[in-house]
């Protein structure tokens, strides 16, 4: 699964009925990097669920036509495993405790902030990888469980947190440039400060030497070697 994600975008379903939230959350994901399928039923959501391969999905649970919990039923009783975020106005914990039995991986009540959606979405995603799997940089690896690299020598270099999501956001998709301002879209939820980017890229090359950011002149960065 490491090897496809290098290659393509995180594919999400949004399964929603709610038309402004809609609108709101594909174009915020999609500006995050997220390949975006829109179903605005639970029965719409449940063929695209069954039919197309997704990284992770993003589910209200109040849908017309099929509810949240019987969509997520029934797609766990046909072994789709992917992980489930689950956003509902029920927030109380027999609510929670209804939708994590239901088969979701995590539960955000409405309203919510974006950031932390999104850092919600990022954690499944890695957790999606598996804490065995690693990333290839080079000669190297980037062990995703642990937030550590792995170099030729065998010497594991630990990672701060803002350290680890940039060379992951790098690593995941090693052919595609990115700009700075899509990197503090993704890594930094847009922090005011507009060389936070340029700034982690100097503490990676510190920790692992120049080489394993790439500088593409006039366009932002790419993931490079160890």
């Amino acid at each position: 699964m490491a090897q496809d994600r290098a290659r393509n975008p995180w594919r999400l379903l949004l399964v929603e009925d709610d038309g402004e939230l809609v609108t709101m959350l594909s174009e915020v994901l999609r500006d995050e990097g997220y390949a975006v399928d829109v179903a605005t039923d639970g029965q719409r959501g449940l063929h695209l669920g069954l039919t197309r391969q997704y990284d992770v999905l993003v589910v209200d649970r109040r849908l017309p036509v099929l509810d949240g919990l019987d969509l997520l039923g029934r797609l766990r009783s046909r072994a789709v495993r992917t992980p489930v975020m689950l956003l509902t106005a029920m927030g109380t914990v027999h609510d929670r405790v209804d939708g994590l039995d239901a088969g979701a991986d995590d539960y955000l009540v409405k309203p919510f902030e974006l950031d932390e959606l999104s850092a919600r979405l990022r954690a499944l995603c890695r957790r999606a990888l598996d804490v065995a799997d690693v990333l290839r940089i080079g000669s190297g690896r980037l062990h995703v469980g642990h937030r550590e690299v792995e170099l030729a020598d065998g010497e594991r270099i630990a990672l701060a947190a803002r350290e680890f999501e940039l060379l992951w956001a790098l690593a995941s998709r090693p052919d595609t440039v990115y700009s700075r301002s899509e990197l503090r879209r993704m890594v930094f939820h847009e922090a005011p400060a507009s060389s936070i980017v340029d700034t982690y890229v100097y503490y990676l090359r510190r920790k692992l030497g120049r080489q394993v950011v790439r500088t593409v002149r006039g366009l932002g960065y790419r993931l490079g070697a160890l």
